[in-house]
């Protein structure tokens, strides 16, 4: 176990490496001038003098040969440092720091919605045996991914907020403003889940097993809930953690629609100001959330499911 933890923890730090690597290649090894992009902020940079940018080439570093700019770069982000905004002078970290919360609320009720509704829909279609119902249930997970993120946001806020008048459209002020982003979010999710689970369940069903236990006198529910859905339930598991980039990456529309801060809604700021140090934090930090949450999902196999080993070339040997 202590080869299968060290080799996943491997693989995160390598992941991590090649985020920044990659952000840092992107955003600054580009054809053109980062220090003349930053100067003009979106405007004319022919208004920024030369006296200007070469201070701003000095404040950032970017006089200096790339590979030291790279490597005084990266003993900062070890440390948590990613410099100052372009725009307003702060922190990045410490804007990060101030964002993130808001997402993990609007990630958290999307998972706990998104989770058992995917998971309802996939083990309903497989157990019925109302044809029309099992076709109907199991096309839903294909329309809920088709449905694009901004469209569903627009028609919930024109439904149950500006027409019903249930929930509040926009902020984040109390539980009721998270009811609308964190649905908008949790329907593409959940589609994935059901598709994922639903296959999943199809392929366990056909299994020797599950005839087995039916001849064993398990009831038709049993077999399906406790034992077809039990194996079945690791595919899911591992759409989970991808989820968590999922959400990240749908919470850049979803908090711009429904003008909530967080995340998202400031990398949406800094790739429209064009702001290179923040856009860079952001991306260490989705690649740190993404890493976890796998890593998290790869510690767990083994522990649901005893016939994964840890041990051995693969690690996951059944």
């Amino acid at each position: 176990m202590t080869t299968y933890v060290v080799r996943r923890l491997a693989q995160a730090v390598f992941v991590l490496w090649a985020a920044y690597t990659l952000s840092f290649a992107v955003l600054y090894l580009l054809p053109g001038d980062p220090v003349t992009v930053m100067a003009a902020g979106g405007g004319d940079s022919t208004s920024v003098s030369p006296e200007q940018l070469a201070s701003l080439r000095v404040r950032y570093g970017l006089d200096r040969p790339v590979a030291e700019q790279y490597a005084t770069r990266l003993g900062h982000a070890l440390r948590g440092d990613f410099g100052a905004s372009v725009h307003s002078g702060e922190p990045v970290s410490r804007m990060i720091a101030d964002a993130w919360p808001a997402t993990l609320e609007l990630t958290t009720a999307t998972l706990a919605l998104a989770l058992p509704l995917g998971a309802g829909v996939a083990l309903s279609g497989t157990y019925t045996r109302r044809r029309w119902l099992r076709q109907l249930l199991l096309s839903l997970p294909s329309a809920g991914v088709a449905a694009p993120t901004f469209w569903v946001g627009l028609v919930l806020i024109q439904l149950v907020s500006f027409r019903w008048g249930l929930v509040p459209a926009f902020g984040d002020e109390g539980p009721a403003s998270l009811v609308l982003p964190a649905v908008t979010l949790s329907l593409p999710a959940a589609a994935l889940v059901a598709q994922v689970f639903a296959k999943s369940l199809r392929t366990a069903l056909a299994e020797p097993y599950i005839e087995t236990a039916a001849a064993k006198g398990a009831s038709r529910l049993r077999v399906h809930f406790a034992h077809a859905a039990r194996n079945a339930a690791l595919a899911p598991l591992t759409v989970a953690g991808l989820l968590v980039g999922h959400v990240l990456a749908g919470s850049v529309v979803v908090e711009t629609v429904f003008s909530r801060t967080g995340i998202g809604r400031l990398t949406a700021t800094a790739v429209t100001s064009q702001d290179i140090p923040v856009v860079q934090g952001l991306v260490v930090f989705g690649a740190c959330a993404f890493v976890l949450a796998n890593l998290a999902v790869d510690l767990l196999h083994p522990v649901l499911d005893p016939r994964i080993t840890t041990t051995g070339p693969t690690a996951v040997t059944l």
